[in-house]
């Protein structure tokens, strides 16, 4: 049986889409960050009918990397009285590792690969803190917004990502990773698992994949096992990060861990540690 560190007493989604509200200069636009503000509200409204004693209102790179940052949490505080908070792509690889290798329970090397939207993520270590984190604006949706939709220029990227990876883990790193246990965490390797149909991905299935997803538009990618509407514009560039993340580490196999940060958090507040922010004991990107 999976051990959770949590018991959900209420859920609350709604979707923005916040990839189609960002302009050509990386600022997220007036309709934009109506949506933030009407989602904050959203749950906010949601939450006074829940018994919590802590509230953590943290937002995604999409809110994280705009250009407009600060614009953005200040307007949606004065809207809403909710003040968004973030996380470094650095300690979200942190708390990715500490949520599978809790899951995982034991010790010994293990290596964590994480393909978010806006980053990719890689940690490392032994125990139950990584000795290595590193974080990359590689993930699915920024290479889809850089062009990476069909096949005619997948080649390139496919370059570009192997060496941008191997250039910016130190090579006694990638040494210790191929050797190491390795966890898939993220949707976007959920989604290469159900879509290969395997609980262990298998980097081979990824590259025959990769052609088919490309020669596909959108909506008949949305079709396929794993793939969601609204997550199918960017699964082929979510199909490379992943390649590039395994073969980059040396790894032609990942199991699929279904805890990432948000149970690391979880882990962080269970355990009476202060409450997750910037760790400057690990590697910035």
């Amino acid at each position: 049986m999976e051990r959770s560190p949590s018991r959900r007493v209420a859920s609350c989604k709604v979707r923005l889409r916040l990839d189609r509200v960002i302009d050509g200069h990386g600022r997220i636009t007036a309709p934009g960050v109506d949506q933030i503000s009407r989602a904050v509200h959203t749950v906010g409204q949601r939450l006074w009918k829940v018994p919590i004693r802590t509230f953590l209102p943290f937002a995604t790179s999409s809110v994280r990397d705009a250009a407009n940052a600060a614009e953005v949490v200040d307007t949606v505080a004065r809207r809403t009285g909710v003040m968004l908070r973030f996380l470094s792509g650095d300690h979200e690889a942190h708390l990715a590792y500490r949520a599978a290798r809790y899951l995982r329970g034991s010790t010994g090397p293990l290596a964590v690969l994480d393909v978010g939207g806006g980053t990719i993520e890689i940690a490392y270590g032994h125990g139950a803190r990584p000795v290595f984190t590193s974080s990359l604006p590689l993930g699915a949706r920024t290479l889809a917004r850089a062009g990476l939709n069909d096949d005619s220029c997948l080649e390139e990227f496919r370059d570009l990502l192997h060496e941008r990876i191997t250039r910016e883990v130190p090579p006694d790193i990638l040494r210790q990773l191929a050797d190491a246990p390795t966890v898939g965490c993220s949707k976007v390797f959920q989604s290469l698992a159900k879509l290969t149909g395997t609980d262990t991905l298998r980097a081979a299935d990824v590259t025959a994949w990769i052609p088919r997803l490309a020669a596909l538009p959108p909506h008949r990618r949305a079709e396929l096992p794993g793939i969601s509407p609204h997550r199918a514009h960017q699964a082929l560039a979510g199909a490379v990060a992943a390649e590039a993340l395994m073969t980059a580490t040396g790894h032609s196999t990942v199991d699929i861990c279904p805890w990432s940060t948000r149970e690391g958090v979880l882990l962080h507040l269970l355990d009476g540690t202060r409450e997750p922010g910037p760790d400057h004991q690990h590697r910035q990107e």
